[in-house]
């Protein structure tokens, strides 16, 4: 969950830690002869406690092997010390057109748990539908990150209350993996021992979204951290229609293309986290 400073319509605040939502979304490929490698999530012995979660709430796990094991997954959710949730997460593998796509995301919740909860329900059924998902993945990606806003704003309407979320997305699709997001939740790629950040945190500090905000009207702030409009700690969101000019759900998006046929062993784990 984000930070919000407190303010006339905007009261949300963020415990300074820990994060609200730990979710590890562990993810094996293997590309060759149908085999399939194991997921898992692991608990450490003194439970979430160690991490500053509820001692009381045990995580939430599961997972699932695509048809014909080309891939398997893993995720593993725990609540932190707020009374509520307001992440959430979606795991899905779906037929589009005679082949085989996995979906995977976290979508971090601030002001309440509306926008986070709508993401999840609609983003990946958008995306799917889009004509051009196979064939042009990224605009379609792009396009569909900005209609689901656009279509939350409209059905968020009635709230008086700003609500918005954070959406880091990994999608398997045509022989590639692609990493979409929006906010500072991180995707990472573990590839031989070796940890790769496959995504970047939108922070208003950041030499280029300090500068769009600034052109668009809007300003950055020092207040415990820094924000936008002096009030969130995220530049780009779902939601939070307040800020809704400076505050964009424009994804960033990173391919990479898996060529099986030229590895003899291909493993690939990728965590998105919040």
């Amino acid at each position: 969950m984000h930070e919000r400073s407190p303010g006339p319509s905007l009261a949300a605040t963020r415990l300074p830690s820990p994060a609200s939502l730990l979710l590890l979304l562990l993810l094996s490929l293997s590309l060759l002869a149908g085999r399939s490698h194991g997921w898992w999530c692991r608990e450490d012995d003194e439970g979430c406690s160690l991490m500053g979660f509820r001692g009381d709430d045990l995580p939430v796990t599961g997972g699932g092997i695509s048809e014909k094991g080309r891939f398997s997954y893993g995720f593993a959710s725990c609540a932190g010390k707020r009374a509520s949730m307001e992440d959430f997460y979606e795991t899905r593998v779906d037929d589009v057109d005679g082949e085989t796509v996995g979906l995977f995301g976290v979508f971090d919740g601030h002001g309440g748990a509306r926008a986070a909860e709508y993401v999840k329900k609609h983003l990946f059924s958008n995306l799917i539908k889009h004509p051009k998902f196979m064939t042009d993945t990224k605009a379609a990606i792009a396009e569909t990150f900005n209609h689901t806003d656009s279509e939350f704003l409209k059905a968020d309407s009635s709230h008086t209350r700003d609500a918005g979320s954070t959406a880091s997305t990994a999608i398997l699709v045509g022989g590639r993996l692609v990493v979409a997001n929006v906010g500072d939740s991180r995707a990472v790629v573990s590839k031989g021992g070796k940890a790769i950040a496959v995504s970047r945190d939108h922070k208003p500090d950041q030499t280029d979204e300090r500068q769009r905000i600034e052109e668009a009207g809007g300003f950055v702030m020092w207040a415990g951290t820094w924000r936008v409009g002096g009030v969130l700690a995220v530049s780009r969101a779902f939601g939070d229609k307040l800020l809704k000019q400076y505050v964009v759900a424009d994804p960033e998006i990173k391919v990479w293309l898996l060529f099986p046929c030229l590895v003899l062993n291909y493993n690939l784990d990728l965590q998105i986290f919040d």
